[in-house]
C-alpha cells in the first residue's frame, strides 16, 4: 500500500491547471495600460488567448505573448533542461585521438583549462555563460512556479522574478554548441573525433533551456505574483508616458508615476524607473569606445598558437578563416568570419549610427532605427563562438608537442569586445529614437500595412478600439487594470 503524500507536495500535485487564469479572465473593471520599452508608446493590452501575442501599435515591439498552462509549460521545461545539464556535466564531452595519443574532456574543462592557462578572465566568462547563469535561472524558474502552485508564495519569489530578465541576455548554451560545432570540423582532418554521452545531453540541455526562457510568460507571471495595481489617475493611452510623467517597468510592465526629476521606483516589483535612462548616450559611446580600441588587438594578435611536431603557429581572427577556406571548410570559414568580423563590426558601426541619429530623431524613420536596434541585440552574443571554439580546442588538444593548442592573447581582448558590445546595447535607450516624433504612426509609412501578427489593434494612433472585438487582437474598453 503506497504511502499518501502529504504537505505541499499534496498541494503541487492537487493544483488545478486552471489555478491561475490569464490578466485578463480576472479583470474588468478597466482596460490594462501599457507603455512599451522601445518607443514610449501607452496602450489597452488586448484580451489574448493561448499563442496569440500583442505587439506595439507604433514599432512593433513585442509586449506579451500568452501561453496556455504557462506554469505547467516552464516547470516541465525548466526540470528537464536541469536534468539534461546534470547529465552533460556527468559524462565525457568529446574526446580525439591520433598517432596513438589521444585526450578526452567534460564540459567544464572547457573553463577549467582556461584558468589552468592564465586566462582566468575567459574562464569565468565561459563557466558563468553556459553552466553557472543557466543554472541560476534554471532553478529560479523552478522555484518561482512552484511557488505560483502553492497557496501561498514562497519566500523571495519577486526578488527572483526580477533578476530573470538581467540573467536571461546571457544565457549562451546555444551559442556554445555552434562553437562545439565549429572546432569539431577543424580538427576533424586532424584526428579522430569521438563525441561522448555529455555532447548529446548538452544538445539537449541548449535546446529545453532556449525553450524554458520562450515559455515565460513574463505579463501572466508577474500578475499572478503580485496582481496588477490600479494604472495612475488619467493616464492617456495614444500618447508617450514620459509626456505623462510616467514610465513603463521593464522588469513587470506595469506603468508608474515619476518624481520631478524622471525617477522612481515601481510599486510592483520595485525595480528603479527612470524617464529614461541616465547618461544613457554618453555610457553608450565609451563602451563603444572601449569596444572599438580593444578591437584592434583582438584581431592583430593571435587568438591561439597550434603546436605540431614541436612547430608553434600563431593564428589570428582573420587567419583561422583564410586556413579553413584554404582547406575546403568554405561553410565553417563563412560562419567564423561573419561571427568574428562582419558581426562585431556591424554592431558597432550599427550603435554609433544611433548615437548620432538619437538626438535628431524627429526628422529620421524611427522605425527603421528600432528595427536596426533590435537587430544589434539580437546578434551580438554570437560573436562569443570564437572564443567558446578556442576554449574547447585548448581544452580537447592537449598532446604535448606532438598536438597542442594554447590561447593567444586576442582571446581575451575579443571577448572583451563581445562583452562591451553587449553592454554598449544593454545601456542605450531605444525611447531615444522616439523622442520628438510628432506620428504615432510610423509604423504605417514603412510599408508594413499587411502585418498578420496583427500588431495594429485598435486604431491607427494606439488608443484601444471599441469596436467589436475581432478574432486575434481587440483592446476591450472592459480590461481593467485592477486585480
Amino acid at each position: 500500500m503506497s504511502t499518501p503524500v502529504r504537505g505541499p507536495l499534496e498541494r503541487i500535485r492537487n493544483a488545478s491547471v486552471t489555478q491561475h487564469p490569464p490578466p485578463e479572465v480576472r479583470i474588468r473593471s478597466r482596460r490594462r495600460l501599457r507603455a512599451c520599452h522601445e518607443c514610449d508608446w501607452i496602450m489597452a493590452l488586448p484580451p489574448l488567448r493561448p499563442g496569440e501575442e500583442a505587439d506595439c501599435v507604433r514599432c512593433g515591439h513585442d509586449l506579451v505573448k500568452r501561453h496556455a498552462f504557462p506554469a505547467q509549460r516552464s516547470l516541465a521545461l525548466s526540470l528537464a533542461s536541469l536534468v539534461a545539464l546534470g547529465l552533460a556535466l556527468s559524462f565525457p564531452f568529446i574526446g580525439f585521438s591520433t598517432r596513438g595519443v589521444g585526450n578526452e574532456i567534460e564540459v567544464a574543462q572547457t573553463a577549467t583549462q582556461m584558468l589552468e592557462h592564465h586566462q582566468p578572465i575567459v574562464a569565468m566568462v565561459v563557466m558563468m555563460s553556459i553552466i553557472v547563469l543557466p543554472a541560476i535561472y534554471l532553478l529560479t524558474v523552478v522555484w518561482l512556479q512552484i511557488s505560483l502552485m502553492l497557496p501561498r508564495r514562497l519566500p523571495y519569489s519577486r526578488t527572483l522574478a526580477r533578476g530573470l530578465s538581467h540573467i536571461a541576455p546571457w544565457l549562451m548554451a546555444d551559442v556554445f554548441i555552434v562553437g562545439t560545432m565549429v572546432a569539431l570540423i577543424k580538427v576533424a582532418g586532424l584526428a579522430e573525433i569521438s563525441l561522448g554521452p555529455s555532447f548529446w545531453a548538452f544538445i539537449a540541455y541548449a535546446i529545453l533551456l532556449l525553450a524554458t526562457t520562450l515559455s515565460l510568460d513574463k505579463d501572466w507571471l508577474w500578475f499572478s505574483l503580485s496582481g496588477e495595481p490600479l494604472a495612475p489617475e488619467g493616464t492617456r493611452t495614444g500618447e508617450t508616458a514620459a509626456s505623462q510623467g510616467l514610465t513603463g517597468c521593464p522588469t513587470c510592465g506595469l506603468i508608474n508615476c515619476l518624481d520631478s526629476e524622471g525617477h522612481g521606483r515601481c510599486v510592483r516589483c520595485s525595480e528603479k524607473l527612470h524617464a529614461r535612462r541616465p547618461r544613457s548616450l554618453q555610457t553608450t559611446w565609451a563602451l563603444l569606445f572601449t569596444a572599438a580600441v580593444l578591437y584592434i588587438p583582438a584581431n592583430v594578435y593571435p587568438i591561439m598558437y597550434t603546436t605540431s611536431l614541436g612547430s608553434s603557429d600563431p593564428q589570428t581572427i582573420i587567419g583561422g578563416v583564410i586556413y579553413l577556406a584554404s582547406h575546403g571548410s568554405w561553410p565553417v570559414a563563412l560562419v567564423i568570419f561573419v561571427a568574428s568580423v562582419i558581426v562585431p563590426i556591424g554592431k558597432l558601426l550599427a550603435l554609433i549610427w544611433l548615437c548620432l541619429v538619437a538626438p535628431r530623431a524627429p526628422g529620421m524613420r524611427s522605425v527603421v532605427r528600432a528595427r536596426l536596434y533590435r537587430l544589434t541585440e539580437l546578434i551580438g552574443r554570437w560573436s562569443m563562438v570564437d572564443v567558446f571554439v578556442v576554449a574547447i580546442l585548448v581544452a580537447l588538444i592537449r598532446a604535448g608537442a606532438l598536438m597542442s593548442i594554447d590561447p593567444g592573447p586576442a582571446a581575451l581582448a575579443f571577448g572583451g569586445v563581445v562583452i562591451i558590445t553587449m553592454l554598449a546595447a544593454m545601456s542605450f535607450d531605444p525611447r531615444l529614437l522616439w523622442d520628438g516624433s510628432e506620428d504615432p504612426c510610423n509604423p504605417m509609412d514603412s510599408g508594413d500595412d499587411d502585418r498578420s501578427h496583427g500588431d495594429h489593434y485598435g486604431d491607427h494612433s494606439g488608443l484601444a478600439s471599441d469596436a467589436a472585438p475581432s478574432p486575434h487582437r481587440t483592446a476591450p474598453d472592459e480590461q481593467g487594470s485592477t486585480s
